[in-house]
């Protein structure tokens, strides 16, 4: 049976080219590279030499090889900057793009608008903004409702309503972006024991997810 023929070792000759390909391929993208500085560099030392002349006193022109260490590290600093300029500008500007994109998408977009809104709202940088899970008496009394605890301070609002007050969030079901912003007396406010996001998720969730509590026995099952 005869040996297939695409199985056949290549010859001296093809190997000694596939790897003076690859050794190209390789040294190109570094060979460019240091062409490109060196380039860079003769331009900037050319240009800015007389100012260095000037500057420096002679003592310390004369130390060898100096203006060549200067224009390489002053190289540096440019290339590194218009890198993190590109790279920003670049960035948001690709960002930008996809999100108009996806925000145009019949569905998909309404879903984002509302992700990135509750995000942007309850991201990392407000994490403190919710001091503590309450429950109020919202919209009348006998009704009950979760809410965060956002201020203790007394501030004008709080002192003319004549008792201590504390200020609460009540945010909407399942889209906690907006709300309600409730002045009531301290006594009127019960704090619970759950965490903030414990009492976020119950909120997005339309109350679905509730968190364990230790004090409440589990429910049992029907027989």
């Amino acid at each position: 049976m005869s040996a297939d023929p695409t199985t056949q070792p290549a010859s001296p000759l093809v190997s000694l080219r596939n790897a003076l390909l690859a050794g190209v391929l390789l040294l190109a993208p570094l060979v460019v590279t240091i062409w490109a500085f060196t380039k860079i560099i003769d331009v900037v030392g050319g240009t800015f030499r007389p100012l260095y002349e000037h500057l420096l006193p002679e003592s310390l022109q004369s130390i060898p090889l100096l203006w060549d260490l200067v224009a390489t590290i002053a190289v540096l600093l440019i290339v590194t900057l218009l890198g993190y300029l590109s790279h920003y500008f670049f960035g948001k500007l690709l960002l930008g793009i996809v999100e108009r994109f996806v925000q145009n998408i019949p569905g998909i977009g309404a879903v984002y608008h509302s992700v990135k809104q509750i995000v942007t709202t309850f991201g990392s940088e407000r994490k403190n903004l919710f001091n503590k899970v309450v429950l109020v008496q919202f919209p009348r009394a006998g009704c009950w409702t979760i809410g965060f605890l956002t201020n203790r301070t007394q501030g004008e609002a709080q002192s003319r309503a004549g008792s201590e007050m504390w200020t609460v969030f009540v945010p909407t079901t399942p889209n906690p972006t907006s709300g309600f912003l409730l002045i009531l007396p301290r006594g009127e406010v019960v704090e619970l024991d759950m965490s903030v996001g414990e009492g976020m998720r119950m909120i997005i969730s339309g109350g679905a997810v509730v968190p364990p509590w230790p004090h409440v026995k589990p429910a049992e099952s029907p027989k």
